[in-house]
């Protein structure tokens, strides 16, 4: 394999917020399941530097560094078709950042949604890694030559970030980045089951709003159950008008792996009352297995570890060269 051909690679990572939730599983876990088979240079990542740009106990971050791994392992995602590592395990991902930070330009920075929403949440302060995070993201990237990246609809305007750094190295130092393009997931969003109007997440201070994947069944039941729907006792699918019900049909169809015609038409004739426990019991039904699975997973910690300092020495062997020539290029050597 010479430096400059073009591997189709994938790279993805996520945040160890603990066990995701229903629209992390359908909006990102399952779809790196999938890819792993897909694709045969896959390279998935613990974000572990990315969670400090919020305020972490060093506790709480540990714990929940396994807790995703477990979680991750228990879907699917298969340590033998992909590299799982943790971010901070490769240093180079830090070092790369520098270079790049060094060709991007601040305003750029100033303008990305994301900066402006979580910073107000920071008293408007917001720290330098809040700000330049997102070229973090395009190191973390890059240094692997990546050539596809999953993203949500809410990451776009970071991989753009990141197109545009890729190109702004090459015009410098000659084409050597591959512009990484996106995947984007076809999942729709799944938004939360007490406020439609907003996505799912694992920060809402409502706790019914969040569905784990780890949840009991009893769990899922009662979250259904007082899901926000609206007086139409119809079940039909029109986001624009009747976001609560068409909430429940994304997710029904999502984890049965039907079309949303063929979820409507299962159900003609029920009450969204009824049709809430329909939705509930095809969750229990599809993470019953990865729940226990999960279980087992968290008790043994050691090969959580293992697995993670394997998939980083797998990532450094993989970017140690890429990095030597980046080295070369900006005249570090």
């Amino acid at each position: 394999y010479h430096l400059n051909t073009v591997v189709d690679r994938i790279f993805s990572g996520i945040q160890p917020t603990g066990t995701p939730h229903l629209g992390n599983y359908l909006g990102a876990i399952q779809n790196w399941v999938n890819l792993q088979e897909e694709c045969s240079s896959v390279l998935y990542s613990i974000m572990d530097m990315h969670s400090l740009t919020m305020p972490k106990e060093p506790a709480v971050l540990r714990q929940n560094i396994l807790d995703t791994t477990a979680a991750i392992l228990a879907c699917g995602i298969d340590p033998k078709k992909c590299f799982l590592f943790r971010q901070s395990l490769v240093p180079k991902h830090a070092e790369l950042a520098w270079i790049l930070g060094c060709l991007t330009n601040v305003p750029r920075l100033l303008r990305l949604p994301q900066w402006k929403m979580k910073r107000a949440s920071q008293n408007n302060e917001g720290t330098v890694g809040l700000l330049t995070y997102p070229v973090l993201q395009a190191a973390d990237i890059l240094l692997y030559k990546s050539t596809h990246v999953p993203v949500g609809e809410d990451q776009v305007l970071h991989l753009e970030l990141a197109q545009d750094i890729a190109q702004h190295f090459n015009k410098k130092y000659g084409e050597f980045f591959p512009v990484p393009k996106a995947i984007l997931s076809t999942t729709k969003k799944i938004k939360s089951l007490r406020d439609p109007t907003v996505k799912m997440s694992k920060s809402d201070p409502q706790k019914l709003a969040t569905v784990n994947i780890a949840d009991s069944p009893d769990e899922i039941v009662l979250k259904f159950r007082k899901a926000v729907t609206d007086f139409t006792s119809e079940v039909t699918y029109d986001p624009a008008s009747r976001p609560g019900v068409s909430n429940l049909v994304s997710i029904h169809a999502a984890v049965t792996g039907l079309s949303i015609k063929e979820v409507l038409h299962q159900s003609a004739g029920l009450d969204t009352a009824h049709y809430k426990m329909v939705v509930a019991e095809s969750v229990i039904q599809k993470f019953a297995p990865i729940r226990n699975e999960i279980k087992k997973l968290q008790e043994d910690k050691s090969h959580l570890i293992k697995v993670l300092e394997d998939g980083a020495e797998k990532a450094k062997e993989l970017a140690a060269p890429i990095y030597q020539e980046i080295r070369r290029l900006v005249g570090f050597q």
